[in-house]
């Protein structure tokens, strides 16, 4: 059994690893602001401190974990009204990451997971799948703050403080999920017409499970120490073939047509959407080979597990 410390327990990710980690006997102390909503068996450590202001000098001294895994975070948004979103942004996934694992550091954690994400890299692969090789180039205020945040704790494992791994997910779907992903659920159970037809453009996704998976193998495996991975289910979909499966799970007829890639972006130009249109046309795929080679490890579930997983949910809390 390992102990485990979880920022983030009570988030959709957290919940998801935190049920994982108890199924496979390990021990687990949740890092939330908020009492409750962590999953059944899971210790709270209650700090509301913003940006985990203060932690080294209030961690109980009988705490003593492992494994640190880092999920709390500032999360992307499409409108956020901060007046200086890079500080934002930095204040949170840059800040209070270090916070977090200099307390750490000094409890004796002998290894660091971080959550980071695709972001950190790019917007979209630009026609060949983002490995961990590729340079990275990050295009908005939380992807910028991802890719800030690895490079602080690289030095502190340059320093011999401790293991870090660092995980790059695309975008989570499953039980749970909000945001873009529940939209397009959303719409697919209402049965709107969608101008998505043609869109060729494949992403990568990974089903909440699956991370998890991939994190605790992370925590555990001392293959992975000090190493970045990318990591993602073991298929790719274009937007269509996405919103045809999730209407199949969901027992509704996807409705589909086409428009012609120029109209279609100017659309979404004039309605001020051109973002969120980019985000489903272009190319964003992961290349996993580095964590499935060093580690062994696979997505226990398939692309439509995960998706008859998030439609059950979403027929018991939505319909």
């Amino acid at each position: 059994m390992t102990h485990f410390l979880v920022t983030g327990a009570n988030g959709f990710v957290g919940k998801a690893l935190c049920r994982l980690l108890l199924e496979h006997g390990h021990q687990v102390t949740g890092l939330v602001r908020r009492p409750g909503m962590c999953a059944e068996g899971v210790h709270e450590w209650v700090h509301d401190a913003p940006d985990f202001d203060g932690l080294a000098s209030v961690w109980p001294d009988t705490l003593r974990p492992a494994v640190v895994i880092h999920l709390a975070a500032r999360v992307h948004v499409m409108r956020d009204t901060a007046v200086d979103r890079d500080a934002a942004f930095r204040a949170t996934n840059v800040d209070g990451t270090m916070r977090v694992a200099q307390a750490a550091r000094q409890r004796g954690v002998s290894s660091f997971v971080y959550l980071s994400s695709i972001k950190a890299v790019a917007e979209s692969d630009g026609g060949k799948p983002l490995s961990e090789e590729t340079p990275p180039m990050p295009e908005d205020p939380y992807g910028r703050s991802k890719l800030e945040a690895e490079r602080a704790l690289a030095t502190l494992r340059d320093a011999g403080a401790f293991d870090v791994v660092v995980v790059r997910p695309p975008l989570v779907y499953g039980p749970g999920v909000g945001a873009n992903f529940l939209s397009l659920i959303n719409v697919v159970w209402r049965g709107v017409p969608l101008p998505l037809g043609s869109v060729a453009g494949r992403r990568s996704l990974i089903y909440v499970v699956n991370l998890a998976d991939a994190l605790m193998q992370a925590g555990l495996d001392k293959r992975a120490a000090n190493q970045c991975f990318h990591v993602a289910d073991a298929e790719d979909l274009t937007v269509p073939e996405l919103l045809v499966r999730v209407g199949e799970q969901l027992g509704r007829s996807t409705r589909l047509f086409s428009l012609p890639d120029w109209l279609l972006r100017f659309a979404a130009r004039i309605t001020g959407r051109s973002e969120q249109i980019r985000r489903l046309t272009d190319d964003l795929r992961v290349d996993s080979t580095c964590f499935r080679t060093v580690l062994g490890w696979r997505p226990p579930y398939s692309v439509d597990d995960g998706l008859a997983a998030t439609a059950r949910w979403y027929l018991t809390t939505h319909s």
